[in-house]
């Protein structure tokens, strides 16, 4: 049996590695023709919710690239249901919510839940993945403000105007769904390290639409609950957002072992303001992977050299991988991340 394979969680730890790490955002996902072949029979929900195809589908990238984790099969929308918010995936919509959350009557009718008993799929899923993999396992739940935003849209949306205009027009409810959102959060992760996550990651996807007050009085107590939470599980924690520029000293302090940096977001000068607290994880643009394996290895190089050689980066994407991106464009990726910046990169 192959040695199991640890960089990931050094990283996490922000202890030195013999290679930078690296793994991507949506890595099991379209880009790969055998989870489209997958995907021809079967809808997406039924992938995440069927344990032996999530797990399938899961080690899909892992059994063809060299990656150093594997990131769990699922998707942030999964446990609304459980909480009584119930919705459909539309293909290259996104969730579409029977009834929107506008009022506080609407908050009060949703619920918490024990993710053991409504979500054992989703436990069932990461336990056979524990069996099988020799990287670690990374588990993972939507952040309180991407989860309320969705909720509140009904939806996804180009700005979330609507949940914006609900902080301000009845804090009260809001901070009602905020709290409730977060101990399901808290439930779920947790029951996802007990099940055997090694690490588990906080999307907090769309909270870059905030202003840093905004952020700093609606959602950062929420999410720091999130994170003191799941503390005394010993599991790395990570962080990320997109737009997040400006929030991520928020976000630091909000907690994480790791903050994922998006790619429009220079990673040596967030590095630099978020100090040697936590490691760093990401951030070529996603985009880049689309052009020619010359060119993604130039651009993942600039990303290795702002990162430096101090311990404590994990090579990502800015955020998802696209669709249409070549599988040879991985493997080159992988490669080139895994040799290094050589010094005649860095003169």
């Amino acid at each position: 049996m192959a040695e199991f394979n640890d960089r990931f969680l050094k990283a996490c730890r922000r202890e030195p590695t013999d290679a930078t790490p690296i793994w991507l955002m949506r890595q099991a996902g379209r880009y790969m023709p055998e989870y489209r072949k997958l995907r021809e029979k079967r809808s997406m929900i039924e992938l995440c919710t069927t344990p032996d195809l999530a797990a399938e589908v899961t080690l899909m990238p892992v059994r063809r690239f060299a990656f150093d984790a594997a990131i769990l099969f699922s998707d942030l929308t999964i446990p609304f249901t459980a909480m009584g918010a119930p919705f459909s995936l539309v293909e290259n919509v996104g969730p579409v919510f029977e009834k929107p959350v506008r009022s506080r009557a609407d908050v009060d009718a949703l619920h918490g839940f024990e993710p053991e008993e409504s979500l054992a799929f989703t436990m069932e899923s990461i336990r056979i993945l524990r069996r099988e993999l020799r990287v670690p396992l990374i588990g993972f739940a939507g952040g309180p403000f991407t989860l309320a935003a969705y909720l509140v849209e009904g939806g996804s949306s180009r700005d979330f105007s609507r949940a914006r205009a609900m902080m301000y027009a009845d804090p009260a409810a809001w901070h009602v769904l905020m709290d409730l959102l977060a101990e399901n959060v808290i439930k779920y992760l947790a029951a996802q390290i007990r099940a055997g996550a090694q690490a588990v990651q906080l999307f907090d996807s769309w909270v870059g639409v905030l202003h840093p007050e905004t952020y700093k009085t609606y959602v950062m107590p929420h999410v720091k609950r999130i994170f003191d939470g799941l503390k005394p599980l010993g599991a790395p924690t990570i962080h990320f957002g997109t737009r997040t520029s400006d929030l991520l000293l928020l976000m630091r302090d909000a907690g994480g072992d790791v903050i994922g940096i998006d790619w429009m977001t220079p990673l040596g000068n967030a590095w630099k303001r978020l100090g040697d607290r936590v490691a760093v994880q990401g951030n070529l643009d996603p985009a880049a992977l689309l052009a020619s394996p010359d060119m993604v290895r130039a651009e993942a190089r600039k990303v290795l050299a702002e990162a430096g050689e101090h311990p404590g980066h994990i090579f990502n994407l800015g955020h998802g991988i696209l669709p249409e991106t070549p599988v040879e464009n991985v493997d080159a990726l992988v490669e080139f991340v895994h040799a290094g910046v050589r010094t005649e990169d860095k003169a």
